[in-house]
């Protein structure tokens, strides 16, 4: 009887522990991701206003000078047309840009400790950082989305596609510049990978054309782009039409999205890059 009078309050204890578990866990990412938000917004005009002017940019030259020569483009005006890769392209290189930037910092300003010897797990620590450049995606995506729609009129034709697109890509670029950031030992390697290999990776992903209009070699080898898929389910949930198929874009984005999670989670796990 003793026995089974003590079991209540054991589970009681319990959960009680769980609770207070997860409530510091909760506790520790909020703050990452409002740290990040705060960063963010600390700096507006190096974090949202330069997509902005890049975007106007390529309008003018692009869509207005060049966009007259090249007229339509899979049935709609290039200016229509190339909107949805410049919103994506800015997603991708900002959601990147400001985890590589952030998590660096941390392990630069030797900071990068407190997280470390907190209670909180690892896969918080990712997953708070991969929120950040989440959000900092989200947030020059919008505003890059505005620009466009001063130059082209975008109808949406299946807004769960569009979300679900921007989504994954930003959790994507978020994960990879993690990784980027955990291997980094200097601002040299940190730049690196967006400079020799996400710039040539998101101009020949369909930003700026059908890959149709490619000769097959040069379209085989585009469809080994990822980022060929992410623009083009991008563009179908704003247009409609796609250069690849959608269903298996969105696998490659899931797929993707998960193995860098579990490949940020282990070099953190074994701590490379943090506790050499």
């Amino acid at each position: 009887m003793a026995e089974l009078s003590a079991t209540p309050g054991a589970g009681a204890v319990a959960s009680d522990a769980l609770q207070s578990l997860n409530a510091a866990r909760w506790t520790g990412f909020s703050t990452i991701v409002i740290r990040e938000y705060g960063r963010i917004v600390r700096i507006w005009g190096q974090t949202l206003v330069p997509s902005a002017m890049t975007a106007i940019l390529y309008f003018v030259i692009f869509g207005s000078l060049i966009g007259r020569r090249v007229g339509q483009m899979g049935g709609f005006d290039y200016m229509q047309y190339i909107a949805p890769g410049l919103i994506m392209m800015s997603v991708i290189t900002n959601s990147y840009g400001n985890v590589v930037a952030s998590f660096f910092g941390a392990k630069f300003g030797k900071h990068i400790e407190e997280l470390l010897v907190s209670p909180l797990p690892n896969w918080i620590i990712v997953a708070g950082y991969a929120a950040g450049g989440l959000l900092r995606g989200l947030m020059v995506g919008a505003v890059v989305t505005l620009v466009s729609l001063i130059f082209a009129r975008l109808p949406v034709q299946h807004l769960a596609m569009l979300l679900a697109a921007v989504l994954l890509t930003s959790l994507i670029f978020s994960l990879g510049g993690l990784i980027n950031a955990i291997f980094a030992k200097n601002f040299d390697q940190v730049n690196w990978i967006p400079t020799f290999v996400l710039t040539p990776l998101t101009y020949f992903g369909g930003v700026f054309y059908s890959v149709a209009m490619l000769p097959p070699w040069a379209r085989a080898l585009s469809h080994a782009n990822p980022i060929l898929y992410m623009v083009n389910a991008f563009r179908h949930g704003f247009l409609g039409v796609s250069d690849v198929s959608v269903p298996g874009a969105f696998a490659i984005m899931a797929t993707l999205a998960v193995a860098l999670f579990l490949i940020a989670l282990t070099l953190m796990n074994r701590g490379v890059g943090i506790r050499d």
